[in-house]
């Protein structure tokens, strides 16, 4: 099939017809992908579903954080002026992980009681999100995680958390 030629595309992409329809579709050059819609950006140099590779497109995952005077914003909607340590920051989410582990508590309980974020008011649902959307430490334990596992403590510039994969 032939190049269709059209204003200029973003890199990595060409403008093709098809055969069937009559209809301009867009070819990526690296993946051999086509899609509908005109690009917007550079061609990906990697198809960014392909789940083959061990490593999702996007997750889902809750977490449970737990701020100190070093984090970012050292306040939260539950404290004001959050005066704690990171090491009394993380025996504290570390107690909680306990509880978790030992079904003492369930994770969403605890989140939407005790975590720094306004995420406590979903059970600390962050919702889906793909590579390059959360600060990078949480982001790589984040891809790592199977569905259903729980991490160790995160220490990120928000405070430290604790991160649960639902999807």
């Amino acid at each position: 099939m032939a190049s269709y030629p059209e204003e200029s595309l973003p890199e990595g992409w060409e403008a093709r017809k098809s055969r069937s329809t009559g209809m301009t579709y867009y070819l990526n050059c690296h993946t051999k992908k086509s899609q509908w819609e005109k690009p917007m950006g550079p061609a990906p140099l990697v198809d960014e579903e392909d789940e083959d590779s061990g490593s999702p497109n996007s997750v889902q995952c809750s977490h449970l954080l737990v701020k100190h005077c070093d984090s970012r914003r050292p306040s939260s909607w539950r404290e004001e002026n959050i005066t704690r340590s990171k090491g009394e920051a993380l025996e504290i989410l570390n107690e909680f992980r306990r509880k978790i582990t030992n079904k003492e508590a369930t994770f969403e309980e605890l989140a939407k009681k005790f975590s720094d974020c306004s995420s406590a008011k979903r059970d600390g649902d962050l919702g889906r999100f793909k590579r390059g959307q959360m600060q990078k430490p949480f982001e790589d334990v984040a891809f790592t995680l199977k569905v259903g596992q729980l991490s160790q403590p995160v220490d990120t510039d928000s405070g430290v958390h604790i991160i649960l994969r639902t999807a």
